[in-house]
């Protein structure tokens, strides 16, 4: 009776060809778990810094001072933090003109620091895309090449059985099992982390939509107090 095949057995008996697309997916598979872990702690982070911005924020705080205070910061400063600070800048470098350009060049300041936060937090996001789209493929190749290889080996035999190409279909369907294990997480991963990020985006928009309104009132005022 013969053996029972295991599943390492099979790797190491693969092909090479075979062989080289389960490492390939077993590295998309670490870099894609690796990426999964670093993007739950940095949205988590993200989400708790900007619950505490707006507590804090709207709770009747010295804008001025607030934006003294995290001027004098040397760490980089990220999230609501960073909108707030690019557009105070931009209104006290404008403060004096004309208050549609101190409004219009706060309202740029603002957008630029907007794109840069829905960068930072969309980052490795199309690796995961790409992981969760083309591992199946990847692993599909593997299978049809191995299966290709087993039937191939029948032309040396007098008699063919299934027990002679079971070895190579069982390794070749290794390859397609890798790439869903590939492909699966990364596709949920991708869709979940997708919806956090446009909810984190409506969030940073909200607020910067708020501040153009006090930023409005702020260059309208100055410029009334200014014509007096």
């Amino acid at each position: 009776m013969a053996e029972p095949l295991s599943i390492v057995s099979l790797i190491i008996g693969a092909t090479p060809l075979v062989q080289l697309v389960m490492l390939l997916l077993l590295l998309a598979s670490l870099v894609s778990w690796y990426m999964i872990f670093q993007r739950v702690i940095l949205l988590s982070r993200v989400q708790r810094s900007i619950d505490e911005f707006e507590d804090h924020f709207w709770s009747g705080i010295n804008v001025r001072e607030f934006h003294e205070e995290l001027s004098e910061l040397e760490d980089g400063l990220t999230g609501m933090e960073h909108l707030f600070v690019s557009g105070f800048d931009e209104f006290e470098r404008l403060r004096g003109t004309e208050p549609e350009a101190v409004v219009q060049g706060v309202q740029r300041a603002m957008r630029v620091a907007l794109l840069q936060e829905e960068d930072r937090l969309s980052r490795n996001l199309g690796f995961l895309a790409t992981v969760g789209s083309t591992s199946p493929y990847i692993g599909l190749f593997g299978t049809v090449w191995g299966i290709m290889n087993a039937f191939r080996s029948l032309a040396n035999l007098t008699q063919a059985s299934l027990t002679a190409v079971a070895p190579g279909i069982s390794e070749a369907l290794i390859a397609t099992a890798m790439g869903l294990f590939a492909a699966i997480p990364a596709v949920i991963a991708y869709n979940r982390f997708s919806v956090k990020v446009e909810d984190l985006m409506n969030r940073y928009e909200v607020f910067v939509e708020a501040f153009m309104g006090m930023m409005h009132r702020a260059a309208h005022g100055s410029s009334r107090e200014a014509q007096s």
